[in-house]
Parts: C-alpha cells; sequence; structure tokens
C-alpha cells in the first residue's frame, strides 16, 4: 500500500512516518506541506492512501480531498488533526475515517487496514457540512495535475459536455456542469448567457458588436462574451457598482 503523506508540521511528518516504517504492508511514496503540492503529487505518485492534516495553510485538508475525490481513480483519504471539534462529526457521517492527533501507531495500522476510497458523493457531502468552496480549480493537463486559483479566472464557458475555464494568459477544459459551478461560486461569478459565467471582480464594461449584439468587457483578456437580454439588467448593475 503507497502512502502520501501531507501535513505543514514537520514533527508529525517525523512521527507519522516511524509508524508507517513499522507497518510491513506500507510504502511511504511521497511527502507534502499543503493540499495543493499534495495534489500534483497524487497525479505522478498515484498512491493508495492519502494522510491529509485537516488545517495547513494555503490549501487546507477538506479542498485537497475534494479535488482528489474528481479523479478518476481516487485514493483512499485518512484525516488527520490535531481539534476534536465537531468537524470530525462530518468526517464520520460520510464514512471518511480520521485520526486524532497525537497518532497511536494501532489506530493508525487500522485507520489504513480498513482505507474506503473518497467518493464524490462523500466530497459533496463534506462541502454541505463544512461550507467548503474551493480556491482552485483541478484540471488534468498531458496526464499531470494543475491547480488553477479561482482569483484568476475570468469566465466559464459551455460547449457540449465540456467546460473552457478561461485565465488571464490560457484555456482548459474541464468536465463539471456550468449550472454546478454557478452554484458554488455564487457572488464571485455572474450568469450572463446560458452558456456562460464570468468573474464578477474582473467585470469593467459593455460593448455592442457590428450586429447589435452586447458583449462584456473582462479586464486583462481581449475576448468579448456575449450577454443574453436576460441577463444584461445583472451585468450593466454590476458595471454601475464599479
Amino acid at each position: 500500500m503507497k502512502v502520501l503523506l501531507v501535513d505543514d508540521e514537520t514533527l508529525a511528518r517525523d512521527r507519522l512516518r516511524r509508524l508507517l516504517a513499522e507497518l510491513p504492508d506500507c510504502v511511504l511514496c511521497g511527502e507534502a506541506a499543503e493540499g495543493r503540492t499534495a495534489i500534483e503529487l497524487c497525479g505522478q505518485l498515484q498512491p493508495d492512501v492519502v494522510l491529509l492534516d485537516i488545517r495547513m495553510p494555503g490549501m487546507d485538508g477538506l479542498e485537497a480531498a475534494r479535488h482528489l475525490a474528481g479523479l478518476p481513480d481516487p485514493p483512499a483519504v485518512i484525516f488527520t488533526t490535531a481539534f476534536g471539534d465537531h468537524a470530525l462529526e462530518a468526517f464520520e457521517a460520510c464514512a471518511v475515517d480520521y485520526l486524532l492527533k497525537p497518532i497511536r501507531a494501532e489506530r493508525l495500522a487500522a485507520a489504513l487496514g480498513n482505507a474506503r476510497r473518497l467518493t464524490r458523493a462523500q466530497a459533496t457531502q463534506l462541502d454541505l457540512d463544512t461550507g467548503g468552496v474551493r480556491n482552485h480549480i483541478c484540471i488534468r493537463v498531458r496526464g499531470n495535475l494543475q491547480l488553477i486559483p479561482v482569483t484568476d479566472i475570468r469566465f466559464f464557458r459551455a460547449d457540449n459536455k465540456y467546460v473552457t475555464v478561461r485565465t488571464g494568459d490560457a484555456e482548459y477544459l474541464i468536465e463539471e456542469p456550468l449550472k454546478a459551478l454557478e452554484d458554488e461560486f455564487t457572488g464571485r461569478f455572474l450568469r450572463i448567457h446560458r452558456n456562460a459565467l464570468v468573474a464578477a471582480d474582473f467585470v469593467v464594461g459593455l460593448e455592442k458588436n457590428a450586429d447589435g449584439q452586447c458583449l462584456v468587457v473582462l479586464a486583462g483578456i481581449e475576448e468579448r462574451l456575449e450577454v443574453s437580454r436576460r441577463h444584461q439588467p445583472d451585468v450593466r448593475a454590476r458595471v454601475r457598482e464599479k
């Protein structure tokens, strides 16, 4: 069983490394100090299990777990935490195991022996229970996992089964429903058309093309997106706020 260890505390990683070395059926395949690196390593190392700290700077364990659950073959996730607060009830309800620090050898062995894969349904329930909203979008680029900060995204545009994610300097494809993205990022992205959401903070104006279509102007990119008549009042209101 290949195990990836993720914790921002060096002492915590040292302790878990020693405990894992005593388990004959486990191999430590990598370590990370925060969630973003953990996701990249999962794409490269394909671990069977991730021991994932919850509270870390940058991307925390909850958001990292959600990204991992979206992989075609997600690893089992076992949360580790020093806080025995109400969040643990959410993990139990989702059938996601957790270890309370300081972690005991027998408890670690039992958790690894019963490791379960984190399903998309469980990850969704985690979001409902903890109010989690992603700060990054996880994208597979040439076989590798890449994390795109939501603050860099100008728009999401649907086209058949794919959604284009447009940043200031690149485009990516994901397979997430546009409606789910709209619900998750309410307030941060505006619906301008049945097939498009734009980042509210990047909306700088409206213009018309030669055919009289209303187009939204977004800071940092040349591309213009059509605004349907139904959604023009919301976009105009956003422009007036600036």
